[in-house]
């Protein structure tokens, strides 16, 4: 990811849940903010109640990897956290860039 970072500490998490706007479909939910940096972080977030560690990583890679080949579509400036449903557990790596690309579409933040 040469335009974003990763968003990692849980007060940056919380306050991108509080204060962002969120849109979601039938695999992600995902919430945006704006940061006023020229960069986009990237949070994920995949629960316990989505399946095992093999299976959370492997979904976490998934939409790194999906939101990596996307990103210089998507605005910069912003704080992005999505957040994997239990849906998300069987699909393929086509589909859950697709859904990333739809929940870019709805929160207007692809160009």
């Amino acid at each position: 990811m040469k335009f974003s970072e990763s968003l990692k500490k849980s007060k940056d998490f919380q306050k991108v849940y509080n204060k962002g706007n969120s849109y979601a479909n039938r695999l992600l939910v995902m919430y945006v903010l704006e940061n006023h940096t020229d960069k986009n972080r990237l949070g994920i977030s995949v629960s316990k109640k989505v399946g095992n560690s093999v299976i959370r990583h492997h979904l976490t890679r998934l939409i790194r990897e999906g939101y990596r080949l996307q990103e210089d579509m998507f605005n910069s400036g912003l704080d992005i956290v999505v957040i994997a449903r239990g849906t998300a557990r069987d699909v393929s790596f086509h589909q859950i860039s697709s859904a990333l690309k739809h929940l870019g579409g709805l929160h207007k933040i692809i160009h």
